[in-house]
């Protein structure tokens, strides 16, 4: 295992690959919330008993090395508070991690698949984020990691309602699952709302791309389940990933009938974001988002072909505040930030044979 001094700004597994049905599917995660038996949850657990449960956790991963390679044991105060927020922008980390620093970690995989974040709100989350449609192999690969853990740790597990957690809403199985879907035809052919909303009737809840209370910005909408109680871990994965492949279905008709009906308008609008992006010198984050969401439906489209397919998931991440101000080596404020971020859009979207 490393003893990692920081946090580095290369991609994770979800931002460098497509997946099954990556031209909508951003990304699938799948997220076990776990307890362990002898310990009070962390928002009533004492600075001692906190440090306790990262012990516990850290001996119990010895299986997980064994298994899946080097792993980084990340503890929240051994960063800068600038690095924790490039973990939560890269969805890693939830932000409730952070908010306690001095007891809370993270473990991590060497490709970022798995993060292991530890007394968040529960003393567990065991997450896996993959690129594309694939709930069924993130909870395959999160099992295997739950499963290695509690041969070292006593989980709080009750017969009748399954694991405990701080969270009624999480008891049963523990699960949350989610899809992060780029929805631009739909909202361009003003059928999302329609969309929306029948996803809430089965269920579902539709958020922003940083989940609860986080603003629908660059078309990207993350859907996720609400029940863990009363059904298991494969009928609540099965169910998002029915509902996850409707919604794929209707964006693909919608970008279908943008080619069939508005073919110049389209490549318009996706050619000038093209153009804005390369050559502004000032770029707000929302600005960006749109202007970025709307380059990846003409790469989608096949209406433009010198930037590659993954400009958006990894653009929308290391265009974040934290991350531009770790990848510049200094605070950025203002209207330093939006010169930084424009300059790095153009960094990425000049042809290599203009940049010299």
């Amino acid at each position: 295992m490393k003893s990692a001094e920081g946090v580095g700004l290369q991609s994770s597994k979800w931002m460098s690959g497509s997946g099954p049905d990556g031209e909508i599917v951003m990304s699938s995660r799948v997220r076990l919330a776990r307890n362990i038996q002898q310990f009070p949850v962390p928002f009533l657990a004492s600075d001692s008993q906190l440090s306790k449960v990262s012990e516990q956790v850290l001996a119990a991963s010895c299986l997980l090395r064994e298994q899946m390679g080097d792993q980084n044991f990340l503890r929240m105060d051994h960063l800068e508070p600038l690095q924790r927020q490039v973990l939560v922008e890269k969805h890693l980390i939830s932000p409730l991690l952070i908010k306690e620093p001095h007891s809370s970690a993270v473990l991590l995989r060497g490709d970022e698949a798995i993060s292991i974040m530890v007394n968040e709100e529960d003393h567990l989350r065991i997450q896996c984020l993959l690129p594309g449609l694939q709930l069924e192999v993130a909870l395959e690969e999160a099992n295997f990691c739950d499963d290695l853990l509690e041969a070292g740790l006593d989980y709080a597990y009750d017969g009748q309602w399954g694991f405990l957690t701080t969270c009624p809403t999480n008891a049963g199985t523990g699960l949350r699952a989610s899809v992060m879907v780029h929805l631009p035809a739909l909202v361009l052919t003003k059928q999302i709302n329609r969309v929306l909303s029948a996803i809430a009737q089965v269920g579902l809840a539709v958020r922003g791309m940083y989940g609860e209370g986080s603003e629908v910005t660059g078309n990207l909408v993350q859907i996720s389940n609400q029940i863990t109680l009363g059904q298991n871990e494969a009928e609540i994965v099965k169910n998002l990933s029915g509902v996850t492949r409707q919604v794929v279905e209707q964006e693909a008709q919608a970008r279908q009938i943008l080619l069939n009906e508005r073919r110049d308008r389209v490549c318009d609008r996706v050619n000038r974001a093209f153009g804005i992006l390369r050559h502004s010198w000032l770029m707000s984050s929302q600005e960006a988002m749109q202007l970025l969401s709307d380059v990846r439906l003409g790469v989608d489209l096949g209406l433009i072909s010198e930037v590659p397919g993954t400009i958006l998931k990894e653009l929308m991440v290391f265009l974040r505040p934290a991350c531009l101000q770790l990848a510049a080596g200094h605070a950025l404020e203002g209207i330093d930030r939006e010169r930084e971020r424009a300059r790095l859009i153009r960094r990425w979207l000049t042809p290599q044979e203009d940049a010299k």
